[in-house]
């Protein structure tokens, strides 16, 4: 995996191509590489590093009015110029590139070696060009069908051939492809992002879809080769969305961007008459809603720990009984799926494989599932019952910021939706609707103290290992706050809960590793400090997330103050230092802050 990009039309395809691997490459970015249909040979080129460095070695003839692209993040063999995709055949007249894993790789690899082919990388994909050039048919659709039943596992592949100059043949199963619909012209990509500069018109494909593109237009079929029907989407997001402006790094960007992209999750969503929350999304009237025993909700990183922060909030709120799963692990333990259960999938991209695979386990057992994503139009927005859309606006970044925040305030709509049905009061449903309409501001006030914040990062960088200790409420907060900083700055951090630590953490407490602590001012404020005094007494260092008024031991390394909410909204807020922090931290140690070592942004590979 994990980007990729095709052109099919009038104008030359390489710099459509390379400006669309630019636009995809927070989803991948070890190599990259491009192919061409010339007028009489097929060209390609690619290696290791990033989009500009290919950009930059591009050759100066490298003509072609049809073409696909790939950035990569590598799966199988490592980054080098060989396992860059695109991927040709052994007679160089066919090249492929695709997102996903063939499960049966190895023993496809060893069939082909055996008749005499020459492998020339490391990876899954190739396998499918040598096999696409052996299959029998009279057309590039026939021969691509024939090559796809022999591969187990998931894909989103896009082939060009030289005998069939004028067209694209694309293919999905688990991984996302995307048409775009332009004038006299026609384009592929697995992200609208490297569209969007082009059209806003686009179709998905759906799982076990193909589609030929052609620059007047376009054909999608099933593998049995009969033909389909699509409705074409208008894209809501901007090219002007995915530039990072006059910020160094996307995710500052997004971190500024949280006050107005709440104002967008909110609007529109508050009834000021009865005091409650309308999410006609959902697709569930209030009957179906009071039937409702239990909320599971599922997810994957980030997304798992706001599924956490959600799940109190349901169950503080509306006195459901709730909880979260790493979607990762769900279907592999056989789940008991109970009618009664609503589950709630969460993700950013809408199209985290893991997320994905366990919404169809529930839907072909019958579940109950409905969705935040936001992403409109991906695969988890169009496989749920209903949903709440989170209109974040689009997130480059690797590390989530406002998606995140959308997500926690999505789940506490959802949770004031479910209690105001249930047993929550109108005074209660007023008091945290004032809540959620004061947040914007609060945020913008945590962000306006972005310099102090990156002093203190600074300090926090120079140690090599770091905890995060919450309660209740703060420990999702803290599992956050550990996430962020491990996958930017590379420090190693932990969360625990706090009342955990004197249970085994306790012992790694020392002058040279700090402890993050989330202290909101609630009920368990007592024991909380109570924590801190026994963190201080063993000389370790303490920088306190916390609100305003609230006393901390003596000798702190730092006090970090948050606007205070409602207690069943603050943890929202608490999430916004420990975001400035890891960016902040990151910049202190010189990394690449959107694009962290290993990682990429929609996981499309279990």
């Amino acid at each position: 995996m994990c980007g990729i990009v095709g052109y099919v039309g009038t104008k030359p395809a390489a710099p459509i191509l390379v400006d669309g691997l630019a636009r995809l490459e927070y989803r991948g970015y070890d190599s990259a590489g491009v192919a061409v249909v010339g007028s009489s040979e097929l060209k390609v080129h690619k290696d290791a590093g990033r989009v500009r460095e290919l950009e930059a070695s591009l050759p100066k003839r490298f003509g072609g009015k049809v073409g696909i692209g790939h950035t990569r993040w590598a799966t199988h063999g490592g980054p080098s110029k060989d396992n860059a995709h695109p991927h040709a055949s052994g007679n160089e007249r066919i090249a492929v590139v695709h997102n996903g894993i063939f499960d049966n790789a190895g023993v496809l690899r060893a069939q082909l070696e055996d008749a005499g082919v020459k492998l020339r990388s490391d990876t899954d994909t190739e396998v499918l060009a040598h096999l696409i050039e052996q299959a029998d048919g009279d057309t590039l659709e026939d021969k691509v069908l024939a090559a796809l039943r022999r591969i187990e596992g998931t894909y989103g592949i896009a082939v060009i051939d030289l005998d069939f100059p004028d067209r694209i043949v694309v293919a999905r199963n688990g991984s996302p492809l995307i048409l775009g619909v332009g004038d006299g012209e026609m384009h592929v990509a697995s992200d609208a992002a490297a569209l969007i500069r082009y059209t806003r018109q686009v179709v998905y494909l759906d799982d076990g879809e193909l589609a030929t593109v052609r620059a007047d237009g376009y054909r999608t079929f099933t593998q049995d080769s009969r033909t389909t029907t699509k409705t074409e989407k208008t894209v809501e997001w901007d090219a002007e969305e995915f530039e990072r402006g006059a910020h160094e790094h996307f995710m500052v960007k997004e971190i500024h961007e949280q006050p107005e992209a709440v104002q967008r999750v909110i609007r529109g969503r508050l009834d000021e008459r009865f005091h409650a929350v309308h999410l006609g999304g959902l697709n569930m009237d209030a009957r179906e809603a009071r039937e409702i025993k239990r909320v599971k909700i599922l997810g994957c990183g980030s997304a798992y720990y706001a599924g956490q922060l959600g799940a109190q909030f349901i169950e503080e709120v509306a006195r459901i009984p709730a909880d979260a799963e790493p979607a990762s692990e769900f279907r592999y333990r056989n789940p008991v799926v109970e009618r009664d259960t609503l589950y709630v999938a969460v993700s950013q991209s809408g199209e985290t494989l893991d997320t994905l695979v366990a919404v169809q386990e529930l839907k072909r057992k019958g579940g109950r599932v409905i969705g935040l994503v936001n992403a409109v139009g991906s695969s988890i927005a169009r496989e749920v019952d209903g949903g709440v859309y989170l209109h974040a606006g689009p997130e480059v970044s690797v590390a989530s910021t406002k998606a995140l925040t959308n997500m926690a305030v999505g789940f506490a709509m959802l949770g004031i939706h479910l209690g105001r049905i249930r047993d929550v009061s109108p005074a209660d449903g007023r008091r945290l609707i004032d809540g959620l309409k004061k947040i914007p501001e609060q945020i913008q006030a945590i962000v306006d103290t972005e310099t102090e914040l990156a002093e203190i990062a600074g300090r926090l960088a120079k140690h090599e290992s770091l905890f995060f200790v919450g309660r209740t409420r703060g420990y999702p907060v803290a599992r956050e706050g550990a996430q962020k900083l491990k996958e930017i700055s590379y420090r190693h951090a932990e969360a625990y809960q706090t009342s955990e630590l004197k249970h085994g953490p306790l012992a790694l407490i020392s002058p040279d590793v700090p402890t993050v602590a989330i202290v909101p001012d609630d009920e368990l404020l007592d024991r909380n400090i109570g924590a801190l005094h026994e963190i201080a007494a063993r000389s370790g260092p303490l920088y306190v997330v916390t609100h305003p008024g609230v006393v901390v031991p003596d000798g702190a390394a730092a006090v970090i103050r948050v606007p205070k909410n409602e207690p069943e909204l603050d943890p929202i807020l608490l999430t916004i230092p420990l975001q400035l922090l890891a960016y902040h931290a990151s910049v202190a140690l010189g990394h690449d802050v959107d694009k962290p070592r290993n990682l990429a942004k929609s996981v499309t590979v279990e």
